[in-house]
């Protein structure tokens, strides 16, 4: 549980594009920080991310609307942004409470979260909390590792998605995993479309595939910054070579309008390994697409 001397937020910089800080029954989209990078096998620093992205964020707000699409994000929708979720340093068992009670509270207001990690561990709380309140959902997983590993232990960003599925938290045949170039050959369920192939498809014929698959299932959208390849975002933990270019993953994003989009997060930011705020600026700017694609749902 949290500690009873704290809030459940800690206050932060809004992100750029939140319309008011706390969230109430009028709010679309709730974004939150957790800054937690307990479960990291690789290097440590993404608990300082949701502050790095906000910051860059501020690189974004000039814009009325976000090129190329057809509206302004704040006339579609009421974003709150709440600060970071707060809870006792060192207490993963604590941190992983307090991310479902936060998941809670904004599904009871009926919001959709977004959260910007942390390391990866933080998605498995908030499916956890979201599964709870509305049963299991689909799963559209961007990374260069599956993070479906059995090995760890179950605070360990690795094992995610093994944990999710044991617990019953994703929909069958509803799972797709795209970036992937890390060892995928045991006997996962998912479909993996793994980065080699991504080179040279046509972001079009993939969201083709993806809305094949996902249907009009309620879909939960997690981008782990390392999808993207470190020469474009050298900031994260886990750097692997031969990922995607950002480019073609904003074009994938923004043909994927007409998903039942019900939960986002951008994970694995680490601002640490970070050059002249690319990585953290990416991510702003993957989290500014996502919440248009949100807008286009209303």
């Amino acid at each position: 549980m949290t500690n009873a001397n704290y809030s459940l937020y800690q206050p932060a910089n809004t992100f750029v594009f939140a319309s008011k800080s706390k969230m109430d029954k009028d709010t679309d989209v709730v974004i939150a920080g957790v800054p937690f990078d307990l479960a990291t096998s690789g290097r440590p620093g993404a608990r300082f991310a949701p502050t790095a992205i906000r910051q860059a964020s501020a690189n974004l707000g000039w814009e009325q609307r976000r090129h190329p699409w057809k509206f302004s994000l704040r006339r579609k929708l009421k974003i709150a942004d709440v600060g970071d979720v707060n809870f006792s340093h060192g207490d993963a068992p604590g941190a992983m409470q307090a991310v479902r009670e936060h998941i809670g509270k904004v599904m009871d207001l009926g919001a959709i979260p977004f959260t910007f990690g942390g390391d990866h561990l933080v998605t498995l709380p908030v499916l956890q909390a979201m599964v709870a309140k509305r049963g299991p959902v689909a799963l559209l997983h961007f990374d260069a590792h599956t993070d479906d590993y059995s090995g760890g232990s179950e605070f360990d960003h690795g094992s995610v998605f093994y944990h999710a599925r044991e617990q019953g938290l994703l929909l069958d045949g509803k799972v797709m995993q795209l970036g992937i170039r890390t060892d995928h050959s045991s006997k996962t369920p998912f479909e993996v479309i793994p980065a080699e192939q991504l080179w040279y498809a046509k972001a079009v014929d993939i969201a083709e595939r993806i809305k094949q698959t996902m249907g009009d299932a309620p879909v939960y959208l997690t981008f782990d910054i390392d999808c993207i390849d470190p020469a474009f975002a050298p900031g994260t933990g886990t750097p692997v070579i031969g990922g995607i270019s950002p480019h073609f993953i904003l074009e994938l994003l923004r043909q994927l309008q007409g998903l039942n989009f019900v939960g986002m997060d951008v994970v694995e930011v680490c601002p640490a390994y970070d050059h002249s705020q690319i990585t953290s600026l990416l991510a702003a700017t993957l989290a500014t697409d996502m919440l248009y694609l949100l807008a286009s749902q209303k």
